[in-house]
């Protein structure tokens, strides 16, 4: 541009002017603002805006100062039409076309930028706020043109929805002060940083944090723990209110109960929701956490769960089974509310699995060579030299990577890792122990035998650990996936300890006792009450009950028979349910599909003359509800890969009354947690997390942490449905 100038703005007397005085001199950087003082506990705090006139460039101010002559007169109408920020992003070519420096496109020139600004908008999505970026500056400062470049500026304005009010400015670039709308838009989304990554309240007044955000929007003001409180509870209400509405669709739920610890040494306890929607779709809710007393006695955990049902508008009736996951201690307390509210319950499967495999590490010799072995990883952790000395001799073989393990002892899944690391490492670490002394102060030691027994230990726990695979899986969250894997693993592992050492298959053996034990595989009367058991055949991958024998089969069906008579009655639909019975499908002979009852009806009137030779038609009397049954039994199996929920999705309308049981045992999770949670080696992100929070503000972070977005993603789907054109 200074070149155009020099070739086409010239004096009277015909000479061009000189060169420097028609290049401008670079203007300096914007500079980062400093960080303020502290501010009192609840004064918002704001970040002075930078002084945006005193950073121009000297030839600026001579520029202005120049006047006389035609020369001045032209430099000072080029210095009017250049005020406006447009021209930042065009070219002037003449005086009657500009070019726009994005695209290249030409557009005419009267003497009016809004025609420029327009275009601006419509094809680059650059709006008034953008238009304070100096190209110039950007030219000065090669990090600043990388993120700050026309072109990239105007790209990422394009991926920024406009409704959001979130553009990327450089520093120093904002006005006086923040806009409320934009200042809204960046409260909100401080308040969304804090219940997503379960951050505390008073992370706003960490240092690096207001570093970030006053670089980010120099003139926010920053805001106070009480006025995120005040947000916090706004936005909690607004979500209780969506989850109310959602929780009045549930024909069943199933209520969990999560205990933990935080760092202050406060017992918490998680109160979680669990159905089936009308889309056959799992719904997952946090409902509720608080503080688990001990001085509230254990006999009030029903009214407990009951006064959280009624907080939510839910009756009791409406909750058909608690999932438990307490302490064995608190076990009376679940037994009184069972009899209290009359609700059913299972024991989270994670917490069993931990008890029985414990059961089998509780033998001597496993517990002493155990012991050896963290004394073994421990004297690495702490011995500095002798840490030094294994990865030199890991480098000699090229294995750095791999890493001496500590188990936890409430996690079994940690003391495989702990095994397999000493064996990994085994030949290492023995070269290491042979080098330092022995003794009191000295490295323990494994014998041979022992290190043995953990080889044929990881052998067995591997097995069990292939189970916790398959119920992390997404269509395996159902506890109609508990019976058949528990009955595979104490097969699995029985054939293992066939050939196995004595001390080995005392540790099989008492871990096969407890499994049958826990889940009641050797007791009949146990098996068919069990809600495990109906959820599997209700569950078209696992119908056939292997795990049964065949009398206990038929007992099984003829259970689930009266049940859909008492629970599917086709007058009277349980008050406040969602979800009704489609029409009958009629489906042709030999589909496998029921009939009306129309049809039926006009057969049973006109005799056959086949039933002279074959007598009456047993499905004629039969009713519908139980030929449903019998028509779901003897549909083919599918595979183990399949989706249950998406199956019944596809099939409700075959066996609409087997497919009402079905949403309300298929809810009843097999563990009170998230699977990845109940079945990890250590400490998940959640659950550090939610340890430090601060117990006033607990209970609504976690509420929003895990109903947010799932809330959302219901109703999306929902909206996306309705627009879907039937």
């Amino acid at each position: 541009m200074s070149q155009f100038l020099q070739k086409n703005m010239k004096p009277e007397g015909g000479e061009a002017q000189p060169k420097e005085e028609a290049t401008e001199e670079p203007a300096l950087p914007l500079p980062l603002q400093p960080y303020p003082q502290p501010a009192p506990e609840d004064a918002p705090r704001v970040f002075a805006p930078h002084n945006m006139a005193a950073a121009l460039g000297p030839s600026s101010r001579r520029k202005r100062e120049k006047g006389g002559g035609q020369e001045g007169a032209g430099a000072a109408l080029y210095g009017d039409r250049r005020k406006s920020k447009v021209w930042n992003y065009y070219t002037k070519l003449g005086d009657a076309y500009v070019e726009c420096t994005i695209c290249k496109k030409q557009l005419s020139f009267h003497n009016s930028t809004t025609t420029m600004r327009e275009h601006l908008v419509r094809k680059h999505s650059i709006r008034d706020t953008l238009l304070l970026l100096a190209p110039q500056q950007l030219k000065d400062d090669p990090a600043a043109e990388a993120d700050y470049g026309v072109e990239n500026v105007a790209k990422r304005a394009r991926q920024t929805p406009p409704e959001s009010g979130l553009l990327l400015l450089p520093p120093g670039a904002g006005g006086a002060s923040c806009s409320e709308p934009r200042g809204d838009v960046i409260l909100g989304l401080v308040l969304e940083m804090i219940f997503r990554d379960l951050h505390p309240l008073s992370v706003v007044r960490d240092k690096g944090f207001g570093l970030l955000l006053g670089y980010l929007e120099p003139n926010f003001p920053l805001p106070s723990p009480a006025q995120l409180s005040g947000m916090l509870w706004h936005r909690y209400g607004a979500v209780k209110q969506q989850l109310e509405r959602y929780l009045q669709t549930a024909q069943a739920i199933v209520l969990c109960a999560e205990f933990w610890v935080s760092q202050l040494s406060q017992s918490y306890v998680t109160v979680t929701a669990n159905f089936i929607d009308g889309e056959w779709r799992r719904a997952r809710c946090v409902m509720e956490t608080r503080r688990a007393r001990q001085e509230d006695g254990e006999g009030d955990l029903g009214e407990k769960l009951s006064g959280v049902l009624a907080e939510f508008g839910v009756s009791g009736q409406a909750v058909f089974c608690v999932l438990q996951d307490g302490p064995q201690s608190a076990a009376g307390s679940w037994q009184r509310a069972q009899k209290t509210c009359g609700w059913s319950s299972l024991r989270c499967a994670a917490r069993v699995l931990q008890l029985c495999v414990q059961a089998g590490l509780e033998v001597e010799a496993v517990r002493e060579a155990l012991s050896t072995a963290r004394g073994i990883v421990r004297y690495f952790q702490q011995d500095a030299k002798a840490a030094r000395s294994l990865h030199s001799k890991l480098e000699a073989i090229n294995k750095t990577k791999l890493k001496l393990v500590m188990d936890v002892s409430t996690r079994w899944l940690s003391t495989i890792e702990m095994c397999e690391s000493l064996l990994e490492l085994k030949w290492a670490l023995m070269a290491v122990l042979e080098e330092h002394p022995k003794g009191a102060t000295g490295a323990p030691a494994l014998a041979d035998h022992q290190w043995k027994l953990l080889q044929d230990l990881v052998a067995v726990l591997r097995t069990i650990k292939i189970a916790t695979a398959f119920l992390r899986e997404e269509q395996n969250a159902s506890a109609s996936s508990l019976l058949p894997c528990v009955h595979g693993v104490v097969g699995a592992i029985g054939r293992q300890a066939e050939e196995a050492g004595a001390v080995l298959k005392t540790v099989v053996g008492n871990i096969r006792t407890e499994l049958m034990r826990r889940w009641g595989l050797a007791e009949d009367e146990r098996l068919l009450e069990s809600l495990a058991a109906i959820a599997s055949f209700l569950d078209p991958r696992f119908k056939e009950l292997r795990f049964l024998s065949p009398g206990l089969r038929s007992e099984l069906h003829k259970k689930v028979k009266a049940m859909l008579s008492q629970v599917c009655h086709p007058q009277s639909p349980p008050v406040g349910a969602f979800w009704a019975p489609n029409p009958p499908h009629k489906a042709e002979s030999g589909d496998g599909g029921t009939s009306g009852q129309k049809d039926r009806t006009s057969s049973t009137s006109s005799p056959s003359v086949y039933d002279i030779l074959l007598g009456k038609d047993p499905t004629e009397s039969m009713p519908e509800i139980h030929q449903q049954l019998e028509n779901y039994i003897v549909e083919p199996l599918c595979k183990r890969s399949t989706d249950p929920l998406r199956w019944w999705k596809s099939n409700e309308h075959r066996f609409p009354a087997v497919a009402r049981l079905s949403r309300q045992y298929l809810a009843v999770p097999a563990t009170a947690v998230l699977p990845e949670q109940a079945f990890g080696t250590g400490e998940s992100t959640l659950e550090h997390r939610r340890a430090v929070l601060a117990p006033e503000n607990l209970d609504q972070i976690l509420f929003l942490h895990q109903n947010f977005d799932f809330l959302e993603a219901m109703r999306n789907g929902n909206e996306a449905r309705n627009r879907t054109p039937r």
